[in-house]
């Protein structure tokens, strides 16, 4: 994919970086002259111009892009970009880092945005992650909620350790799409069994994460009408 990043501060390299090890083409674009350090990143295509101006944006013709993302350490700014880059130069996919938290209602889609980072609300699941067992935790959201990346360590009384994935009876719009166990990640297959202390993470839509935690953690099913 040809990917342009708006802000070449430490964010927007690294993702550049990581992009660029993946076999993407990447343009960084950064309007400080002092932050325009090609060695650093030598395999990305460098531009000194405002990505918050259309001129800029239509000489780095973001309309061949197939991903932007606005990365800069301004939120306005970030806004800005991704509105540009959705109405003007019709980007299939926008992802803005959101740098203060009381901003993250702001990146929807009436702005452009099709997936938010939020520094702040990531490390809060990632700590949630790491000391929560029999409880399912948010991770990430994609396409302004319409589906949710969660998380659930299996305690070891769940009603389906040791059984395979194909008899755990996961609601519609599920999808469980890895197991971490231990040091290793395992792409689930139906004959898979699950153990007491696997990280199951899912995809799913928000309106059936409590029947997913329900079927792994066990427990009455909610009521028709319920919370």
């Amino acid at each position: 994919m040809r990917i342009a990043i708006a802000g070449a501060g430490n964010v927007g390299r690294s993702i550049a970086q990581e992009l660029l090890d993946k076999g993407h083409q990447v343009l960084l674009i950064e309007r400080s002259p002092a932050a325009v350090r090609p060695e650093r990143v030598p395999d990305a295509e460098w531009m000194l111009a405002d990505a918050c101006e259309l001129s800029s944006l239509t000489d780095a013709e973001l309309d061949s892009c197939d991903v932007v993302v606005a990365a800069t350490g301004d939120d306005k700014a970030n806004l800005v970009v991704s509105l540009l880059a959705k109405t003007e130069f019709a980007v299939n996919r926008v992802v803005a880092r959101v740098n203060r938290a009381e901003n993250e209602w702001l990146f929807n889609e009436q702005w452009g945005v099709d997936v938010s980072v939020s520094k702040p609300r990531l490390m809060a699941a990632l700590v949630e992650e790491a000391v929560s067992v029999g409880d399912l935790v948010r991770l990430m959201t994609f396409r302004q909620g319409q589906a949710n990346l969660v998380e659930i360590t299996l305690p070891s009384d769940g009603p389906h350790v040791g059984k395979p994935v194909r008899e755990v009876p996961l609601p519609r719009d599920t999808a469980l799409v890895g197991i971490v166990r231990g040091r290793r990640v395992l792409v689930p297959s139906l004959d898979d069994p699950i153990e007491a202390g696997d990280e199951l993470v899912f995809v799913c839509v928000p309106e059936v994460e409590t029947e997913v935690r329900r079927v792994i953690l066990g427990g009455a099913p909610t009521p028709p009408g319920g919370d």
